[in-house]
């Protein structure tokens, strides 16, 4: 196995720095997966037990100047490599404004993933070299089946969602009255985010959002379109997944499916990321 990857431009190698400070705050360890023409990382906790699921993607040419790997065989091509997120954040932080940054799978003494960044002194022509070893777990063969892409199932509805960081503040509020909350939503553009205890009920609406033209080509024929699907969550999980978004995302869409789960599909420049939460039981 084999990986070495280069990155000289400025503008991807900062937006490379924020994936990896958003991916830190998703998940403490995860799976990065290196193919010939996209990177992944991954999380994959069991939906069915009530963890979350992430999985981001990034087209590798967006990125890199130089990129080169080889997989477990030829037949199969991929790398997964598990490793703790907040250590890939720290060394890509050092690298903002570089003049180069370069990823290397190592091995000293045990597996390594090994970012080197050249950085410009100020007050001269010269530039140093900082080097950060991040350990690695190199994960077998026959473990990836339970890291491939989720597979999305049908949602009862699909909406627009609002400014994220508006999303954040409102939940933020709401997490001080109960550790769950309920989100709904309907196929007329409205969302509502709810709290429901023994002594208060606190909602939030968010109205004109927009649902997906395929949404409402794709919805019953018995459902009318403000009639609301819900689904309870776990108030934490979404403050943490609304907390990674650095950005505002160039697509930002909510697709629930009724007492099952919550689906958020966002894209940022070239970078997507699907997250799953699972609804509390």
């Amino acid at each position: 196995m084999r990986f070495r990857a280069r990155i000289l431009d400025t503008a991807c190698l900062n937006h490379f720095t924020r994936v990896g400070s958003m991916i830190a705050k998703l998940a403490k360890i995860c799976t990065l997966r290196i193919s010939p023409d996209k990177l992944n990382f991954i999380l994959s906790d069991k939906l069915a037990s009530g963890g979350v699921s992430m999985w981001c993607e990034l087209e590798q040419e967006n990125f890199f100047s130089e990129f080169q790997m080889e997989g477990v065989s030829a037949e199969n091509n991929e790398i997964y490599l598990e490793l703790t997120s907040e250590n890939l954040s720290r060394a890509l932080k050092t690298a903002q404004n570089a003049k180069a940054l370069k990823i290397k799978l190592t091995n000293k003494h045990f597996p390594c993933l090994t970012i080197s960044v050249e950085l410009q002194l100020s007050m001269s022509n010269s530039s140093r070299t900082v080097t950060h070893d991040i350990p690695v777990k190199i994960i077998p063969r026959k473990l990836w089946k339970d890291l491939q892409e989720p597979s999305i199932p049908d949602s009862d509805v699909s909406i627009y969602l609002p400014v994220l960081k508006t999303m954040k503040s409102v939940v933020e509020k709401m997490k001080n009255i109960s550790n769950h909350l309920i989100i709904e939503a309907n196929l007329n553009g409205e969302l509502n985010l709810k709290i429901e205890t023994e002594l208060v009920c606190v909602t939030t609406h968010f109205k004109d959002l927009g649902n997906p033209p395929e949404a409402s080509a794709n919805a019953s024929q018995d459902r009318h379109p403000e009639e609301m699907t819900e689904v309870h969550v776990d108030i934490k999980k979404l403050l943490q997944f609304l907390a990674g978004q650095q950005v505002n995302p160039t697509k930002a869409l909510c697709n629930i499916v009724a007492n099952r789960l919550v689906h958020f599909d966002l894209l940022h420049e070239d970078v997507s990321l699907q997250y799953f939460i699972p609804a509390l039981s």
